[in-house]
Order: structure tokens, then C-alpha cells, then sequence
């Protein structure tokens, strides 16, 4: 009974009037009141908190997609400026020495190259063609003679490959400027040997189709630029199927591992 719940000064006026009994209960029992304001609160979000929550997951998805964007296109223009920025360097040495960078004659590049003085730098056999050795000495041509920014030093005449001695892609493969055939030439995987500039493995399809449209037909088997299978050991590079096919570099579904070279 409600009765047996109430305190003895109410009992005296019991049974209360017609719709008092209500307050009487809410008066006695304010947790009840506690009960009813928690039930509200449960009743979920509201439309606004909704919009308010979904406008900012839209913000960050947005920030995260732009930055993607804007990391590709920083690494897009760097590959074309190394690209465009060492076949200038190549033409800059050959006009001012009189030679190819690299295959410049050992004791004639310590002669005149700024800062390749006895036994500091290395050259090769001055025969017009970068090959060999003579493709990580030209690096230290070319940077001691103000060509290419950084300082890449060989160290001995027949060094190997690596960072201290020949620049690196934006996705951390080494790059390389040589005379060869190691570049797709129609359906053949090799071409005429011809000097090229190699821009090093490890770049996916999708960037370097958008490299190949800005400068050159889009296509990865003709024009200036074209796939490459050169990779410095132990690193491996895509072959043609991998990263393109006869209409141009794989684009809507990229291959991660591709390389390319510009022909001069």
C-alpha cells in the first residue's frame, strides 16, 4: 500500500485529494525524478549533433584526400625536375668541357672540375659513352662542376651504387645517366643504345603516367620516355606488363613498383 511508504505527519491527511497524490509521490521519492530526467537524456542525438558530427568526419576525410593529392603532385614534380634538370646539367658539362661527364678523362677531370684535384676524382676513357664505372663518376662531375645541387663523391675508380655517390628518387631508388638499351622500344624490351637517364625503380604506374603526359606522348613503349626495367641490386623493377600495356602506363589499377627513363 502507498500509504505504508509515507511518513506519519501525511498519514493525517490521508487519502489526499483527487491529483495530489502525484506531487506527494514526486515530493517523497525524488529519485524517481532523477529516473525521469535520465530517461529523457537516453532518448539519443539529436538532428543537429548528427549534421555537426558528420560535417566534421567530411572535413577529415577531405584534409586527408587533399594531402594525398598534394604529396603526389609534390613527387610528380620532382621527378620532372630531376629528369629535366640533369639532361640540362649533361648538355651544360658537355658545352663547357668539351666531354660527357663521367666518361671525362681522369687526369683532365682533376685538372679542371673545381675541387677534383689528385686522387680526389675519378674519370673514364673519353670515347662519347657513359658506360660502366663512368656512370656514378659523372654525379661527381656534375656536382663539382655546380651542375646538379648535393655532393656525390665516387671514392675509387671502380665504385658501387649507392647514396654517397649517386642521387636517389623521390621514393628512394637510385637513379642513373648511362649508354644502353635498357628501355622499352615498341614491343621489345630493349632498344637502340642511345645515353638516357634513368629515374630509378620503386615509383608507382599512376605517377609515372602523370609524369609521361606532362612531358612527353603518355605512353610508356614510345617517345622520349619509357619504361625501364633498370634497378641497382638488390632491388628488382616491373616489367612492361607489370606497369603498362600498348595504350600507356597502368593508371586505374598502378603497379607500386615501376621505373622509366628520358632519352636523349
Amino acid at each position: 500500500m502507498v500509504q505504508d511508504l509515507l511518513p506519519a505527519h501525511l498519514l493525517t491527511s490521508w487519502p489526499p485529494s483527487d491529483g495530489t497524490i502525484f506531487a506527494v509521490i514526486r515530493t517523497q521519492f525524488p529519485l524517481m525524478r532523477g529516473e525521469e530526467k535520465k530517461m529523457k537524456r537516453e532518448q539519443g542525438f539529436t538532428l543537429i549533433e548528427i549534421a555537426i558530427v558528420l560535417v566534421i568526419i567530411g572535413l577529415l576525410l577531405g584534409g586527408v584526400l587533399k594531402g594525398q593529392e598534394l604529396i603526389t603532385s609534390a613527387r610528380v614534380r620532382n621527378i620532372i625536375a630531376t629528369q629535366d634538370g640533369t639532361k640540362a646539367a649533361y648538355f651544360g658539362f658537355l658545352d663547357r668541357y668539351r666531354a660527357l661527364p663521367g666518361d671525362y678523362l681522369t687526369a683532365s677531370a682533376q685538372a679542371n672540375i673545381p675541387g677534383c684535384g689528385p686522387a680526389v676524382c675519378f674519370g673514364g676513357n673519353n670515347d662519347g659513352q657513359i658506360t660502366g664505372a663512368e656512370a656514378i663518376h659523372a654525379w661527381e662531375h656534375l656536382s663539382k662542376a655546380g651542375f646538379i645541387t648535393g655532393s656525390y663523391t665516387s671514392g675509387t675508380a671502380t665504385p658501387t651504387a649507392d647514396t654517397s655517390n649517386t642521387p636517389s628518387n623521390p621514393y628512394g631508388s637510385l637513379v642513373q645517366i648511362i649508354f644502353d638499351g635498357v628501355y622499352r622500344e615498341g614491343a621489345a624490351d630493349t632498344g637502340n643504345t642511345r645515353h638516357n637517364l634513368k629515374t630509378g625503380t620503386g615509383i608507382p604506374s599512376d605517377i609515372l603516367a602523370e609524369v609521361d603526359r606532362k612531358v612527353d606522348d603518355g605512353r610508356a613503349n614510345t617517345g622520349q620516355m619509357r619504361h625501364s626495367t633498370f634497378a641497382v641490386a638488390p632491388a628488382t623493377a616491373g616489367s612492361f606488363a607489370d606497369c603498362a600495356d600498348a595504350n600507356g602506363w597502368k593508371s586505374q589499377t598502378p603497379f607500386a613498383n615501376c621505373g622509366a627513363t628520358t632519352l636523349f
